[in-house]
């Protein structure tokens, strides 16, 4: 209910009423004719289990009329008609040819609500009638221009509204902190929700970026950080490169599987659209390099054949469904059966989207195999533009080694193999220094008249070899050892050697200084740093526990 005046200029405001209703049953639809005249600024919002009306009249009069309806309609095929007498909406039923014997959800009939005896009949089993209201609704249906028609696969742009937008959250899928937004449901979209091993769509809400499509049940769920207002008009928009590239790898992903159990018997029991690359995983414990060879130049060919890709629907109950490829519907799938086929090669039931030939494939290029779990293989793929992309890239590799190795692409491989072997033989020289350092330090340190009860050493260069040679060494337990390798003020390597009990007190505290973590046995306690900066606290602390064993002496 509005104020008794609204409005800068403090014109005078009707109080909300609703609509005079009449409603009748046809063996497709549901009638619904609010009778307001000369209305204006209509908005009906069809929903599968409700129905919202609004409007005003000549004299500025506000008509609201909200129905939860006795069953579920098809809203995308239910449509309104406006004239100067009434507005009409004819909703589809879901389930055609079953009477409803109210309009309403609950079983209570508002004042305003009426049932139009004249235009309702007991239409079954009156086939003639059917058929003729049936065409009826069909011409009506043509000359409805107040809704859009519904998206095609390839439409950029879609006009719509917005049904629903509720507060939510979104989880990133890298991790992280969740993401405060709006889930929006329109009324029609062309954004694909993420399923069928098919990641999502993205795109814009007029400038608001979609950050994730879902389903929840027959709706798609778009995700946006702003909130829009139910009800209104918004323009929707695609991003092309994204579905296109989902477009040529699930396509792509039929074909071979199509292919691979027609040649070799081998079912898909899954597929992965990766960001990179695509994983078909194949019942089958191995498939030889000859096999991979034969199937790829067998897509190919069927590429170059310019092969159409068709859609079609089934009701669910029809015969047909049981003969097409499928991995079986969703728990909560409702409606017609939607069935892709590759013409004379694969007939599959999927909700995805997919190219109308072959041809815009371009090109499949089968990567590798890889052991897949449960004696299954993992076959990895792409098509289309990412093929060229891993093209550009390996291109770009082969310049930078050319550059690099001074030779030619054909010899890569041995130059890289001749360097491993230089790399290695160096490594190995080098641990032998190191070996031979560890010893020459040990001996000057013995060599001295006099041994300093704490020994501190740090070297860049090094491994826990290296400071076990040096332990081993000097060999005495009445010297406390802190050696330490790697970076001087970041992470690296330590190792505290002495007595057992010295060890065993110290060892600890020394990790919990250095920030790292170590474990130790007789008389040795060795572990990862993570600040090596504060070697200097460990010298001290050390210096301090020598004092003190001194003053007990």
């Amino acid at each position: 209910m509005c104020s008794l005046f609204c409005g800068s200029t403090h014109s005078f405001c009707f109080p909300r009423q609703h609509a005079k209703t009449l409603w009748y049953d046809r063996p497709r639809y549901v009638f619904l004719e609010f009778c307001v005249e000369d209305s204006t600024d209509v908005q009906v919002i069809i929903e599968d289990h409700r129905l919202v009306f609004s409007c005003k009249n000549a004299d500025g009069v506000e008509f609201y009329n909200e129905i939860n309806l006795y069953a579920r309609v098809n809203s995308k095929d239910s449509r309104e008609k406006r004239s100067d007498r009434s507005i009409t909406c004819f909703m589809r039923k879901w389930k055609e040819k079953v009477a409803w014997p109210r309009i309403t959800k609950e079983n209570i009939k508002p004042a305003w609500l009426s049932v139009d005896f004249d235009n309702w009949r007991d239409w079954e089993g009156d086939e003639e009638v059917e058929r003729a209201m049936v065409e009826e609704y069909a011409e009506l249906l043509q000359k409805v221009t107040d809704k859009a028609p519904p998206p095609t696969m390839d439409d950029l742009d879609f006009a719509t509204r917005v049904v629903s937008c509720r507060e939510a959250e979104l989880r990133p899928e890298g991790g992280g902190e969740p993401v405060r937004g709006f889930q929006v449901v329109l009324e029609d979209t062309i954004l694909f929700p993420e399923g069928g091993g098919q990641p999502d769509d993205r795109g814009l809400i007029d400038a608001v970026p979609v950050l994730r499509v879902t389903r929840r049940g027959p709706e798609a769920v778009h995700f946006v950080e702003t909130a829009l207002e139910p009800g209104s008009a918004v323009m929707l928009s695609l991003n092309w490169e994204r579905r296109f590239d989902h477009m040529q790898q699930h396509s792509g992903q039929h074909l071979i599987t199509a292919m691979a159990e027609l040649m070799f018997g081998f079912k898909t029991t899954s597929w992965e659209l990766g960001r990179q690359q695509s994983v078909i995983e194949l019942d089958t414990p191995s498939m030889t390099t000859e096999q991979m060879e034969a199937l790829e130049q067998s897509v190919n060919e069927k590429i170059r054949e310019r092969i159409p890709v068709t859609v079609r629907e089934l009701s669910a109950d029809d015969p047909e469904v049981e003969t097409v490829r499928s991995r079986g519907l969703p728990s909560d799938h409702t409606g017609p059966v939607r069935i892709v086929d590759i013409e004379g090669i694969d007939s599959n039931m999927c909700c995805g989207t997919h190219v109308s030939n072959l041809s815009d494939l371009q090109v499949i290029k089968l990567l590798c195999t890889e052991k897949g779990k449960k004696s299954k293989t993992n076959l990895v793929f792409l098509a289309g533009n990412r093929v060229l992309k891993s093209v550009e890239q390996s291109h770009r590799t082969e310049k930078a080694l050319t550059s690099l190795l001074k030779n030619g692409p054909g010899e890569h491989v041995e130059a890289v193999k001749r360097l491993q072997s230089s790399v290695k033989l160096l490594q190995k020289n080098n641990l032998n220094l190191l070996r031979d350092i560890a010893v020459f330090i040990a001996k000057d340190f013995k060599s001295k008249p006099v041994h300093s009860p704490l020994f501190v050493l740090h070297r860049k260069e090094g491994d826990s070899e290296f400071m076990n040679i040096i332990a081993n060494e000097i060999g005495k337990e009445e010297t406390l050892l802190f050696l330490t390798v790697g970076d001087e003020k970041e992470a690296g390597l330590f190792l505290l050697a002495g007595s057992v009990e010295a060890v065993e007190n110290l060892g600890p505290r020394v990790a919990e200084l250095l920030e790292g973590k170590g474990a130790g046995k007789r008389g040795r306690y060795q572990g990862k740093a993570t600040k090596m900066s504060r070697r200097g606290e460990v010298q001290a602390l050390l210096q301090e526990f020598i004092s003190q064993q001194r003053d007990e002496a």
